[in-house]
C-alpha cells in the first residue's frame, strides 16, 4: 500500500504561482500512472494532471492546459504540480494520487485512481 503525502499548498493572490509535492512511500514499479486531482467547495473531485513514472505521457485538464506543468522524479519518488497565473476558480483541496492499473477510460478521472493523498489546500483571492 502506497503512502501519498501533499505539501505546498497556501494562499496565493491571482496571478500568482505555487508548487505542490507528493512524496510516495511504498512506490512501487506496478504503478501505472499518478497525477493531481481537486475538489472546489461544492464540486466533485476532477482531474488536473497526470503522468506516466517515466516522465512521459503528461495530460491535463483543459482548464489548466498551458498555466500548470505536471513533472516526476522517478528516482526519489516525488510528484509536483507547478501552478502558475492562478486563478480564483483554482481553489480547491488539492489530491496526489496513483494508480497500479491501466486507465480503463480517463487517465484524468479520479474513479480510475485507488491511492490517495490527505490534500493540500489552495486559495487564491483576486
Amino acid at each position: 500500500q502506497m503512502r501519498l503525502v501533499e505539501s505546498g499548498g497556501g494562499s496565493v493572490q491571482a496571478g500568482g504561482s505555487l508548487r505542490l509535492s507528493c512524496t510516495a512511500a511504498g512506490y512501487t514499479a506496478s504503478v501505472k500512472y499518478m497525477g493531481w486531482f481537486r475538489r472546489a467547495p461544492g464540486k466533485e473531485r476532477e482531474g488536473v494532471a497526470t503522468i506516466r513514472p517515466s516522465g512521459t505521457s503528461a495530460r491535463y485538464a483543459d482548464s489548466v492546459n498551458g498555466r500548470f506543468t505536471i513533472s516526476i522524479d522517478f528516482t526519489k519518488a516525488i510528484l509536483n504540480l507547478q501552478m502558475d497565473s492562478l486563478k480564483r476558480e483554482d481553489t480547491a483541496m488539492y489530491y496526489c494520487a496513483a494508480t497500479t492499473s491501466w486507465p480503463s477510460t480517463s487517465v484524468l478521472s479520479p474513479d480510475e485512481y485507488s491511492n490517495w493523498g490527505q490534500g493540500t489546500q489552495v486559495t487564491v483571492s483576486s
